[in-house]
């Protein structure tokens, strides 16, 4: 088993097809595959073996996918970094996966700690290094098959995007890839006519195997961007007639400003928002604009993307769905015990698509497992009578306020649907009195100058119990986020401690 045997599938039955399009030029799945097969054969005379590890840092690109697969092809193991890492975070993650060869931007290279780097780093591909991708190509062979590898050694890398603490490295299987990309490409109904805007990273698990994974499993294509600009992307849309387009909240809510986008966005006919839940009210607007529902996932990078999915055919506003193909969720409580259907607890999943651990921290691997496999995944949900599931909220951002546990995701839900508020999150900051007090962080729209406190916590108190309604509010230009969309709170309560300090 290889996952990079999708690729050489998509290329078999569909050679001619197009595979990517970047900035315009498209490349064929037989371009892309022998492309592969050249990167894969030069690692080979590079001294790349199985199991050998081979970073990629750098933004969305053809030469990004073209380059991944080589990787995989060789039975390397594909350790993917984000391309807006600092220096110190860079060479953290460096030191910890150890690679062998690292892929990167020029810009990048004044980046690498020479003397931490030289004690692992055989080999550098970048435009201004020893070897460049188009030397890779220029000396390698069209014709290398992918390495046959058993489906439990790991195949990729990647980096949790540290939004609670130091980012772990994910390792997932062949295994664990395959089983997602085929999920996802079943489940979303993908074709081979299908084109996919992809401006979220690659390094990202969304990114890599939900959009590109799927896309090339199911030999569609992918309309490649560097990231998410607003114009550049509508353009991209309108003239490569995309099919799919994939955004977190934060590009729903700006397309949702923009004027006369249902023409825009007219060939699409599939929406899905990653990164973390859309709020109900943006996702009824959508559906008002646009005429199609914002289809929903449930996953983490430790799963390979998805674990339910909010039905292609029967979409429920504010679940992700039922469990996808071979995969058990349960909810259960802190001791373990399964919980019965409308009860609160913690989810959890088992399935092929489970990572192996974490890498160099078998602590950690071993405290995310109860007993028999099954992953935890530090949020709450609740499965109804019907078997959809809700995620409350994530168990560290609950706040517990005069005793009384109180979930963000709950209030900002509500909070979407005062008329001023473009962005919101809830946090706790801490309180004498209460130990802890919710806190609203509130992004305004353009038009509005000032919150209307008054007015605002009169209209939550007729959805929210009391203790559930904000104490204190924190105007922002903007909310700290990962470079996924994800909002940022850890960082969010370190900015909003700095602001009340300072106002006294």
């Amino acid at each position: 088993m290889n996952y990079a045997k999708a690729l050489e599938m998509s290329a078999l039955c569909f050679p001619d097809r197009t595979a990517v399009i970047e900035d315009g030029k498209e490349f064929s799945y037989r371009q892309l595959n022998e492309e592969a097969n050249r990167i894969a054969s030069s690692l080979v005379t590079m001294s790349v073996q199985p199991g050998d590890h081979v970073a990629i840092c750098a933004p969305n690109s053809y030469q990004w996918i073209a380059f991944y697969f080589g990787i995989l092809k060789v039975g390397a193991v594909a350790v993917t970094l984000s391309s807006a890492l600092g220096r110190d975070d860079l060479n953290l993650l460096l030191g910890d996966a150890r690679p062998k060869v690292l892929f990167t931007t020029k810009e990048k290279l004044s980046d690498l700690d020479e003397g931490t780097a030289k004690a692992y780093l055989r080999s550098i591909v970048s435009e201004e290094a020893e070897f460049s991708f188009g030397g890779l190509l220029e000396k390698g062979t069209a014709s290398f098959r992918a390495v046959d590898r058993v489906r439990t050694e790991t195949g990729a890398i990647l980096y949790t995007g540290g939004t609670t603490g130091t980012p772990k490295g994910v390792m997932l299987s062949h295994e664990n890839m395959i089983s997602s990309a085929h999920n996802i490409s079943h489940f979303e109904r993908t074709y081979k006519e299908d084109r996919a805007m992809c401006v979220l990273p690659l390094n990202h698990v969304f990114g890599q195997i939900h959009i590109m994974g799927s896309m090339i499993y199911a030999g569609g294509s992918l309309v490649v961007q560097p990231g998410f600009e607003l114009d550049r992307v509508l353009d991209a849309v309108e003239r490569h007639q995309a099919t799919k387009f994939y955004g977190v909240p934060t590009i729903y809510i700006r397309l949702l400003k923009t004027e006369g986008i249902e023409k825009r966005l007219a060939s699409l006919r599939y929406y899905f928002v990653s990164a973390s839940s859309m709020p109900a009210e943006l996702v009824r607007a959508w559906k008002s604009l646009t005429g199609y529902d914002v289809n929903e996932a449930y996953g983490m990078t430790e799963t390979a993307a998805m674990v339910t999915y909010n039905h292609y055919f029967r979409h429920v506003v504010g679940s992700v769905g039922t469990p996808v193909n071979i995969v058990e969720v349960q909810v259960r409580d802190m001791e373990g015990n399964v919980v019965p259907d409308g009860s609160e607890g913690e989810i959890c999943m088992k399935g092929p698509n489970m990572m192996k651990g974490y890498l160099n921290n078998p602590e950690e691997t071993k405290a995310l497992f109860w007993e028999g496999g099954w992953l935890r995944s530090g949020d709450v949900g609740v499965f109804d009578n019907e078997g959809y599931l809700f995620v409350v909220d994530r168990i560290k951002d609950m706040v517990i306020t005069g005793g009384e546990n109180v979930y963000p995701r709950e209030i900002e839900e509500v909070l979407y649907k005062w008329p001023g508020v473009e962005e919101c999150a809830i946090i706790g900051l801490p309180d004498a009195e209460y130990g802890e007090r919710v806190t609203a962080c509130v992004v305004l729209k353009e038009k509005e100058k000032e919150l209307d406190e008054k007015g605002l916590k009169a209209f939550l108190k007729t959805s929210l119990a009391s203790y559930k309604v904000p104490k204190e509010y924190i105007l922002l230009d903007e909310l700290p986020k990962a470079p996924t969309g994800k909002p940022l709170k850890r960082e969010l309560r370190k900015q909003c401690q700095k602001m009340v300090k300072d106002r006294k």
